[in-house]
């Protein structure tokens, strides 16, 4: 029943993002002395949200606009950061502050699905 709810579903895609992110993060701080070791992150969650799980619309004619895709997954991309003499590119103020950034995004997911819960308790005349 709550996986049809789109802003459950979205608190829901918006947690997993920030959780697959905080162990690249992890990964990235343990390889920090690792020659040749790139830094990676995800791509925004605005970017890889609007092309999770979905379907296409239909066009009736070959040069109609379908609109935006729904399908996909988290995309890890290269940090693309200034490589250190050993070649390795981990920073870690960088991944201090994407570690920042990853758990501000889990807070904002809880408190959307703490806050739709509440609204749904509301709604069937239940208040705890």
């Amino acid at each position: 029943m709550f996986d049809r709810i789109e802003t459950l579903r979205m608190a829901n895609s918006l947690t997993a993002h920030a959780a697959e992110r905080q162990k690249l993060i992890a990964r990235n701080v343990a390889n920090a002395d690792t020659p040749g070791f790139r830094a990676r992150d995800l791509a925004s969650f605005t970017k890889t949200y609007h092309t999770q799980g979905a379907v296409e619309m239909r066009a009736s004619r070959p040069r109609h606009l379908t609109g935006a895709s729904w399908g996909g997954s988290p995309r890890v991309i290269d940090d693309k950061g200034e490589p250190a003499p050993n070649g390795n590119s981990v920073s870690l103020e960088d991944e201090m502050i994407r570690s920042a950034e990853a758990r501000r995004e889990f807070d904002l997911a809880l408190a959307v699905t703490k806050s739709s819960l509440n609204l749904i308790r509301t709604s069937l005349g239940r208040r705890g």
